[in-house]
């Protein structure tokens, strides 16, 4: 099962057209290391083990661990307001009187999320940032619903700067970086330059993506780190071993340990790829067994992070274009199902007789930063019309129109694959009429 990894990641590498890609894996008590392809199809770098690929948001768990530390040393309140760490915190609606740090850590605090506004490169840009964020939008009352917020993690990522006396990157370097013994990352980009760094590879022509650097206003939702995966797995293992490095250095508290990886929050999603449950920070499976993890993308990256406590074993995967889905189902949830034995589900299918609802409840338009969607009666199901906002357009994404039918009580499956997965949604229903639609891990409020 693991001595032939190179081969099969060769192969679903090419069969799905990945540039390049590369797999750590923790068991057996032993780490298993493979990369195939190149890191930029431009200049034909060849992927090694040591390659980093930006991990994007599985940066929030790192942030998470960071706040976690203050929790331990008694400087931070988990369900005291943001404002009582971060007095200028503030958004449009008024509500960050109430909103605390444990709605931040669980994608709880009601604001708009995707919001990523570029401060500038100074070390005041996460204070910029929070000045920014005084006109963020109303989503929903916090700690009313789950909504992905990338926003409340740059939030977080300035609390830990203002009670370290620091920076976000600093103290990641001195008090999880370095503790861990982590040698290949990279916080900004002219540290990912001394080493072999993935570039992403966007559209059906695989082109280089050429805007590298995302805004390091977003760096602690995820914008900026740089790892080699055996970095994550390192991680992983230090939350299997209840805070501890593996020197034996503390870096958490068993009971810290204990709270990232218990329910907080459930989410409204159809179970499979995405999590239905969220603790602090991490995303959280039932797979038959405890399974925490997260996933994160940039501009053409995207990483698969998946640690399962009970059988020691941790896997990390990143891949720099192409069908990343098809290396996660024909490789990554093989993997696990055949060295954990847990029952990973497949990925949800469209009935093969949607049952007929009535649409009354649903139609409308749900709004958020990234899109705009527009749900209406369609030939057995609903038409849902995704129109991309200025940062999503900026990036190559148009209009589209897709039938989705319905799979469950009031969640709805697209009809056709995009990708080789069938996107799925879900409404929030009050009184009988949807009040928001979960989409993914983003919940968009009706217009």
């Amino acid at each position: 099962m693991l001595e032939d990894l190179q081969k099969r990641l060769d192969e679903v590498a090419q069969k799905h057209d990945v540039p390049g890609a590369s797999l750590a894996i923790w068991a057996d008590g032993r780490l298993f290391e493979v990369a195939t392809g190149v890191l930029n199809r431009n200049t034909g770098v060849e992927t090694t083990t040591d390659s980093v690929f930006q991990v994007g948001s599985t940066t929030k768990v790192w942030t998470a661990a960071l706040v976690m530390q203050l929790v331990d040393e008694g400087l931070v309140d988990l369900d005291r307001p943001v404002r009582d760490y971060l007095p200028e915190f503030a958004v449009a609606d008024g509500s960050e009187k109430v909103v605390t740090v444990r709605h931040l850590l669980t994608h709880s605090g009601g604001f708009d999320g995707d919001l990523f506004e570029d401060t500038g490169r100074g070390d005041d840009c996460l204070d910029k940032y929070i000045d920014f964020l005084h006109g963020a939008g109303h989503v929903h009352e916090p700690g009313a619903l789950f909504s992905y917020c990338n926003a409340g993690y740059c939030v977080l990522g300035a609390l830990v700067a203002r009670l370290r006396g620091t920076t976000w990157e600093q103290a990641m370097r001195e008090r999880l970086l370095g503790p861990l013994g982590a040698t290949h990352w990279a916080l900004l980009p002219e540290e990912a330059i001394v080493f072999r760094a993935a570039a992403g590879h966007l559209g059906p022509e695989n082109a280089v993506n050429l805007s590298w650097a995302m805004p390091r206003s977003n760096a602690p939702a995820g914008s900026t780190m740089c790892l080699a995966l055996r970095e994550l797995v390192r991680f992983g293992r230090m939350f299997m071993a209840g805070g501890v490095a593996e020197d034996g250095t503390r870096l958490l508290s068993e009971e810290s340990v204990a709270a990232m990886r218990t329910k907080q929050i459930d989410v409204p999603v159809v179970p499979g790829l995405l999590a239905d449950r969220w603790g602090l920070g991490f995303e959280l499976f039932d797979w038959g067994g405890e399974v925490i993890g997260h996933d994160g993308g940039t501009i053409g990256q995207s990483t698969f992070w998946r640690v399962v406590p009970g059988a020691d074993f941790a896997i990390a995967m990143s891949a720099n274009g192409g069908s990343v889905l098809g290396l996660i189902s024909e490789l990554a949830l093989p993997l696990i199902r055949e060295v954990t034995g847990l029952a990973v589900p497949e990925l949800p299918v469209p009935p093969q007789t949607p049952q007929v609802v009535d649409p009354a409840p649903y139609t409308g338009r749900y709004e958020g930063p990234m899109y705009v969607w527009e749900v209406t009666e369609g030939h057995g199901g609903l038409d849902v019309t995704m129109i991309p906002g200025e940062f999503m357009e900026k990036n190559g994404q148009t209009r589209s129109t897709s039938l989705f039918v319905h799979y469950a009580d009031h969640s709805f499956i697209a009809a056709e694959p995009k990708g080789g997965m069938h996107e799925t949604i879900t409404f929030v229903v009050g009184d009988g009429r949807a009040t928001h639609m979960h989409s993914g891990a983003r919940t968009l409020r009706r217009g």
